[in-house]
């Protein structure tokens, strides 16, 4: 556990890649099964120990220090867990005691905590913060309550694991969802113990190819292909072995979220495409939306374990196809991207057209044309365009020069700040995270949106003293302003919403401007965001 302690902490001080993935291979190196492969899996979100919850940290830290202490520390820290682990009072104990606990490995403390249920884990989970060093409280509490936010992504670590042991990294991500942690195959794989773990007969989840931004380029039509980028979120639907599962882009299985999906696809294969809400319109023009709603529409239904008849009839869900990776049991990704769409055209037509269509092709004389078409894709879930070379395989990743995206130009409206509050981690001492708003008819300020991202450090460290010198109240961690800057803020559409007092909602909102040199009483109105509602 102490290695594992020492090892979370070199990573939060770590900003570089390449250093990141030196220290991860050190220690999966130095480390014994199944510690390292229990490290892993915190590492990429696979460890899953739901006993302990935040709310069972901040009871046990508040009945044995200052509520508002800790209030105040968590707000100026921006990590519960940091705050706990520096808070927490340091026990008497015997020596013996305490080298007993350095001693304790990750795995014991992985299995203690999967053992818990909701009425033990306070009791225990507070002996182990009592016989642990603050680093070790930290790891501990991150364990238990999930994301580590120690800056490694999950393929960053899967990364670091293959060039700790030599292997390729795709090969790794191959056969990664078929496994289970302390994932023991993969290390004996790559330590020469063992053979290559195979996927077969396991409808596991396989790496996307992604795009790079097109940016300035102007791309030859003759040797790429023109598509819609829906405004979904991207899926790999499996069926083998009789079991169907579908993957999100990050590999999460949300089989049972879109149970509607996966009882309509029985046909061997791997197919990868956008999940979609259908719309009013059932017809497939692009002013139709091609049959499907907003996203707004389909993130009624994400994150659900659960999903009610009511549901499934209001909100029937559809994936628009765009690629195929195996068909039955035979890998096509080494073929063509025009093969490959020729195949699946064959497949797509034996499934359920009320379930699975083909994302068209757009039909353009040369890349001025398409340029137009784009501009003027806003109706319905349409994101953009993406830009496929014709001879490209399915490789993971991105992989330059094979696939573009060409995303439509977000929209743009003037708000004024209303709120803010600190944000976590290293900008837990900034106010960096703001509410805005726009002028209803009756002149009052109404909430549209909140962001945190878009502005340089040098605008943060510019707004968050304008926050500091111009609070006019409080709410616990959130400060009121002076209703007088006005910010810029683009964003991708904008929908109608019944849970916010505006009445809408934007998709991914962000600053784009501070607008220093406008007075709030210009910022846009609320019908000007109405007017743009798809």
């Amino acid at each position: 556990m102490h290695a594992f302690a020492d090892l979370l902490n070199r990573l939060i001080y770590t900003r570089s890649r390449n250093a990141k993935l030196r220290l991860i291979a050190d220690y999966l190196r130095a480390t014994s099964d199944p510690d390292r492969g229990w490290a892993v899996a915190a590492l990429t979100g696979d460890l899953d120990l739901p006993a302990v919850k935040s709310s069972t940290v901040r009871g046990l830290i508040e009945a044995r220090t200052d509520p508002l202490l800790f209030s105040l520390s968590r707000d100026f820290v921006g990590d519960t867990a940091e705050t706990v682990a520096l808070l927490w009072p340091e026990p008497t104990r015997p020596p013996d005691d305490r080298a007993e606990a350095q001693g304790r490995s990750l795995a014991e403390v992985v299995d203690r905590l999967a053992g818990l249920t909701r009425p033990s884990a306070p009791a225990a989970l507070a002996e182990m913060l009592d016989r642990f060093d603050a680093d070790e409280r930290y790891a501990l509490l991150k364990l238990a309550t999930g994301g580590l936010r120690v800056g490694v992504s999950a393929r960053l670590a899967k990364t670091a694991l293959a060039q700790a042991f030599g292997l390729d990294v795709d090969a790794v991500e191959e056969v990664w969802h078929g496994l289970s942690p302390p994932y023991r195959e993969i290390f004996a794989w790559g330590e020469g113990r063992a053979a290559q773990p195979t996927p077969a007969d396991v409808p596991v989840f396989r790496p996307f190819m992604l795009a790079h931004p097109l940016d300035d380029a102007e791309l030859d039509l003759a040797d790429f292909a023109a598509e819609w980028k829906w405004d979904g979120i991207r899926v790999q639907l499996v069926h083998v072995g009789g079991e169907t599962r579908l993957y999100s882009r990050a590999g999460d299985d949300i089989t049972r979220a879109f149970p509607d999906i996966a009882d309509s696809f029985s046909t061997p294969g791997t197919l990868d495409g956008e999940l979609l809400v259908r719309g009013e319109a059932q017809g497939h023009a692009l002013g139709e939306g091609g049959g499907a709603a907003s996203f707004n529409a389909l993130q009624q239904r994400l994150n659900r374990k659960t999903v009610s008849r009511k549901m499934l009839a209001e909100a029937p869900a559809f994936v628009r196809l765009y690629d195929i990776l195996f068909d039955g049991d035979e890998d096509l990704r080494s073929f063509s991207w025009q093969d490959r769409r020729r195949r699946l055209e064959a497949f797509v037509a034996t499934l359920d057209p009320d379930r699975f269509d083909v994302s068209s092709l757009i039909d353009a004389e040369d890349f001025a044309a398409l340029a137009a078409l784009r501009e003027n894709a806003r109706q319905g879930a349409i994101e953009g365009v993406m830009l496929k070379r014709r001879d490209s395989a399915y490789v993971p990743g991105r992989r330059v020069g094979l696939w573009y995206k060409w995303k439509r130009d977000p929209l743009v409206v003037d708000c004024v700040m209303m709120y803010a509050q600190r944000g976590s981690g290293k900008r837990s001492s900034f106010y960096s995270d703001y509410t805005f708003g726009c002028w209803a008819e009756d002149g009052t300020l109404l909430p549209v949106g909140k962001a945190y991202f878009g502005f340089t450090d040098e605008e943060l460290r510019w707004l968050d003293r304008f926050v500091r010198n111009n609070t006019v109240d409080r709410f616990g961690p959130v400060r009121e302003v002076e209703k007088t800057l006005v910010l810029e803020v683009a964003f991708d559409s904008v929908h109608s919403s019944k849970r916010h007092k505006s009445g809408l909602a934007m998709r991914f909102p962000r600053i784009s401007r501070i607008r220093r040199d406008k007075p709030a009483a210009e910022a846009d109105r609320i019908a000007a965001l109405e007017r743009m509602i798809t």
